[in-house]
């Protein structure tokens, strides 16, 4: 099923992603915390990401890296994890980082706030992300951020049977 609606809202500067899943919400909570799990959805087609460290509690710290398709590109990034409510919430601040692990200059992502329900046997993940300005989200969505949220998101559905 996966993504069923897309909404940009440039006054709240909010991008909301909702997408359905045919998989208990206890599964699809997984998908975030288990880093194993999250590496093989997390970054688009071609860009496979590692999890280095993955402290999912309130004041924790994720760290990953996605590798380019032909190796030599690396693009890393970091969470700080804000809030964690286990089958029903969790919320980060996102920020890409230079070499040496200091948040890159212009990021436009400073925060996602994803949140889960049970609907029927289906569970509804709604992803909002929150932009630090109008030209920093117009800036991400022309880079394709929209598109490689969309891919991230279709690779769960090969996922979902080790879910059940």
């Amino acid at each position: 099923m996966t993504v069923s609606r897309i909404d940009k809202n440039p006054e709240t500067m909010t991008m909301v992603i909702t997408a359905e899943f045919e998989a208990p919400i206890a599964g699809v909570w997984r998908l975030w915390a288990d880093p194993r799990l999250l590496e093989r959805w997390w970054g688009p087609p071609g860009f496979p990401a590692t999890f280095e460290q993955h402290d999912l509690t309130p004041g924790g710290q994720i760290t990953y890296f996605m590798t380019g398709p032909d190796g030599g590109d690396r693009f890393d990034g970091t969470w700080n994890v804000v809030e964690v409510e286990a089958l029903r919430r969790l919320v980060i601040e996102d920020a890409i980082v230079d070499d040496d692990g200091t948040p890159s200059d212009g990021n436009s992502m400073t925060r996602m706030e994803i949140d889960f329900e049970a609907v029927g046997a289906t569970t509804r993940m709604i992803v909002t992300t929150y932009f630090d300005s109008i030209e920093g989200m117009e800036q991400a969505i022309a880079m394709g951020v929209l598109e490689g949220m969309k891919a991230c998101f279709a690779q769960i559905d090969a996922l979902l049977p080790e879910l059940v």
